[in-house]
């Protein structure tokens, strides 16, 4: 199953609209909440001690939930209110409220407070205009010493990707970790490779996708 979450719209983007205004009307148009926890970041967390987790780009939830029912207290991050507020909600409806606490945040422009043991950020892609590489530089800083960093990206363009831009690069693992530019006296990366699976998409297509994953620690300060 392909959780992406929201970095898939389907909906065409107009280069004016508002970011904010795009992901409300489309969560707003979803008729089904079904989100499951992506592969990746549940075959990373599975194996550690549960801590205080962020969220970055939550979506649906299935990350948060899935954390905080391994016992993670989670910091759940969208742009969309209406994201948020249904994280919230089946949280709620879960009995595990108090341990996912939600914030609505265009990363652009601010990021939530806090120290975490774990920062998530699976396929935080936009079609509009955001300085990546910084908000990941910023989740970096947020680690407690020991914390990790889970960057999960699309590594090819799926059928039904919202962007078939046939010259599309796709950044690589070491590409990412270079734009970060985090000191490796104080970061360590774990893990940088581009593994294939089978996905599928909103319709039910199927197809192999390449996930680039870069899993980065912090060691120090």
């Amino acid at each position: 199953m392909d959780t992406t979450r929201h970095r898939h719209p389907t909906t065409d983007v107009s280069s004016d609209q508002d970011a904010e205004l795009f992901w409300e009307r489309h969560y707003r148009a979803r008729r089904t909440w079904d989100a499951r926890v992506n592969p990746l970041l549940a075959e990373t967390a599975a194996p550690l001690r549960p801590g205080a987790a962020l969220d970055l780009g939550c979506g649906a939830g299935g990350d948060a939930i899935w954390l905080a029912r391994q016992s993670w207290h989670v910091t759940a991050v969208d742009i969309s209110v209406t994201a948020v507020e249904r994280v919230r909600e089946r949280a709620r409806e879960l009995g595990i409220a108090d341990r996912v606490a939600t914030e609505q945040h265009d990363l652009a422009r601010s990021f939530p407070a806090g120290r975490f043991d774990l920062v998530s950020a699976q396929y935080f892609h936009t079609p509009f205009p955001l300085l990546r590489s910084q908000v990941l530089r910023t989740a970096g800083q947020a680690l407690r010493p020991g914390g990790l960093l889970l960057i999960v990206d699309h590594g090819s363009t799926a059928p039904w990707s919202w962007n078939q831009d046939p010259d599309l690069h796709h950044p690589t693992p070491t590409e990412i970790a270079a734009e970060l530019d985090l000191d490796p006296a104080h970061w360590t990366v774990l893990r940088a490779d581009m593994p294939h699976r089978e996905a599928t998409g909103p319709a039910g297509q199927t197809a192999t996708v390449i996930d680039h994953i870069l899993l980065i620690q912090r060691t120090a300060g």
